[in-house]
């Protein structure tokens, strides 16, 4: 009786495994994030993007970092970096974003780049160099600062945003043109709404400033280094080589900034590279 059991049982296992579907291999797919402190995580969106916007399916590696330009990314060695993590094995399709701008601008010596020459020659290596590896490249014009004067946006990186724009266009590669999406946000939000983007509330004089609808500089009314101004934003000083630092400034974001402008870039990237799609959470 136990022998026409176990006969029995290893009948059933048997024809249980002769009916199991064969396991299929993983798809698996990388994101990688290449910029400044905008994308990095501590006031950019990059962490919210790779947290609450890539499925289980694709690995989210963010290597932007504060107060990079498209240039000294380059010279430091973090393009490198980047490069070897486009060199994974085992990976169906890797995607590298790329979005530069705020620090290729003038007045932050060793990081500012030639608008004419240097900045879109940058940003064609990245797409040549993104390409020689079998990957995916997408630019990203730079999200704007949150600058007001009588109520209208100051887009500063605009001639930035169209550079980028042009060599989309001339290098047939797909754009997500956050600059224009965010300005348009901010605009319609005005200066004191969206402040709530920022990493830290603004102090009672910016914010008394806020409701004029002309932006003052964020440090007002707060602590500051000697000389430094107190009716304009100097973006070189808020904006430093490194991690950026919790506090009230027009650039960085917070977590509501992140969440926002992350899904706003999970938006457009669908719209703009259409494969991804299955590896992306709107």
């Amino acid at each position: 009786m136990i022998a026409a059991l176990t006969i029995a049982a290893a009948l059933i296992q048997t024809s249980a495994a002769a009916e199991a579907p064969p396991v299929q291999p993983i798809r698996a797919s990388k994101i990688i994030l290449v910029g400044d402190s905008t994308t990095a995580v501590i006031g950019g969106w990059g962490p919210s993007f790779c947290a609450y916007h890539v499925t289980s399916f694709a690995a989210c590696v963010n290597l932007a970092r504060g107060g990079r330009s498209s240039g000294s990314y380059i010279a430091e060695g973090s393009w490198d970096l980047a490069l070897s993590e486009m060199a994974t094995p085992g990976y169906a399709n890797t995607y590298v974003l790329i979005q530069f701008g705020h620090n290729d601008q003038p007045g932050k010596p060793g990081r500012s780049t030639d608008l004419a020459t240097e900045f879109p020659a940058n940003l064609k290596r990245y797409v040549a160099e993104i390409r020689a590896r079998g990957a995916t490249p997408i630019l990203l014009t730079p999200l704007v600062r949150r600058q007001f004067v009588d109520g209208r946006l100051q887009n500063d990186l605009e001639p930035w945003a169209e550079a980028v724009r042009v060599v989309a266009t001339e290098t047939n590669t797909p754009l997500v043109d956050l600059n224009h999406a965010s300005a348009e946000t901010v605009q319609a939000l005005g200066p004191a709404m969206s402040a709530r983007f920022a990493q830290a509330a603004p102090s009672p004089e910016v914010a008394v400033a806020l409701l004029t609808g002309t932006t003052i500089a964020s440090s007002t009314g707060v602590p500051a280094a000697p000389g430094a101004p107190s009716t304009a934003q100097n973006n070189t000083a808020v904006e430093p080589l490194g991690q950026a630092r919790i506090a009230f400034d027009y650039t960085h974001v917070g977590r509501e900034g992140a969440d926002f402008f992350a899904a706003l870039v999970t938006r457009d990237l669908i719209a703009a590279a259409p494969s991804m799609r299955r590896l992306l959470i709107p």
